[in-house]
């Protein structure tokens, strides 16, 4: 059954019609929710206000690197130019996202997606994998050794130029802390990074192609997921509607915010019936990406991933 055997043309060019009223208030959300996770230990001054401003500023900062996604896209906002510059300045600074780069590894996954040339198939075929690595790989996500090893490659492959959105974003970022009188909670950012960012991470990337029935099926029903994410698991893990990513792969031309509205629309007309591909929560994708005793694979005898996300395995 194809995608438009279950919706007209008329239903499809109104899913993928950008609104920039939309992209405006997902910006604004977004900009409120960093400025809570700085208000937090700004204001009170408790270890527990440190930690949940960090947690928030993890999950923050895998939320604008799903905006800069968006906008790679060139879907978010009406305006080519305004995708463009929104992903280069606004969302990739402060998470240290290089909009082009991104935007040219990115579309090349959608265009290998279910066969061995995608190169992100490298974060994700380690699962399912046993208890026992599913163990490992998140005690170094929240002992901070992934952070560390993430912030070591981001000094070691630094260059000027191209970290231009970074120092503007954090220069801003710092000024406007100092003239509130809390440049001490700027550190908060980087607890988040070091300790929360690898783990949110890692858990959206398990739920959009962590354990999938076939990486190589070339139906996205088959290598891809999409994670009905309760309202903290939305907050953390699936920000800004990343976890309906079956729905992204079906048709990359719809912009997040009508996302919901697409996987409503084919859930109702049976799409995905007969597959497995929609899971209920995070949890249910821990334990699809977990082995329970089945043979796993050496990961000498895998892709090695290369790059900013090695540490995904």
């Amino acid at each position: 059954m194809a995608l438009m055997d279950v919706m007209s043309p008329a239903e499809f060019r109104a899913l993928t019609r950008p609104s920039s009223v939309w992209a405006v208030w997902v910006t604004a959300v977004n900009v409120a929710l960093i400025a809570a996770g700085f208000a937090l230990p700004a204001l009170w001054h408790g270890a527990w206000a440190w930690i949940l401003g960090s947690v928030l500023l993890g999950g923050r900062a895998l939320a604008l690197g799903i905006l800069v996604h968006d906008t790679a896209h060139l879907t978010m906002f009406a305006s080519r130019r305004m995708n463009e510059w929104m992903g280069t300045w606004v969302f990739g600074g402060l998470p240290n996202v290089a909009f082009q780069a991104y935007r040219r590894g990115h579309l090349a996954h959608h265009r290998h997606a279910g066969t061995e040339a995608d190169a992100d198939l490298a974060f994700v075929d380690t699962y399912p994998a046993s208890a026992a690595s599913l163990v490992r790989k998140c005690l170094r996500d929240v002992s901070g050794v992934n952070g560390v090893k993430q912030l070591f490659y981001q000094i070691k492959t630094f260059k000027w130029r191209a970290q231009r959105p970074f120092l503007a974003a954090h220069a801003l970022l710092l000024s406007a802390l100092w003239a509130l009188g809390v440049p001490q909670v700027y550190a908060c950012w980087w607890l988040g990074q070091i300790f929360v960012f690898p783990l949110v991470l890692r858990l959206r990337v398990m739920g959009e192609h962590g354990g999938v029935p076939d990486h190589f099926d070339a139906d996205p029903r088959g290598n891809t997921g999409t994670t009905l994410a309760g309202p903290l698991a939305r907050l953390l893990v699936g920000p800004n509607r990343v976890n309906f990513h079956l729905e992204h792969h079906l048709a990359a031309a719809v912009p997040s915010y009508r996302l919901p509205q697409m996987h409503k629309m084919l859930a109702e007309r049976g799409y995905y019936a007969g597959w497995n591909c929609i899971m209920p929560s995070y949890g249910a994708v821990i334990r699809r990406c977990w082995a329970r005793g089945a043979t796993v694979p050496a990961l000498a005898a895998k892709r090695r991933a290369q790059g900013s996300l090695s540490n995904m395995q």
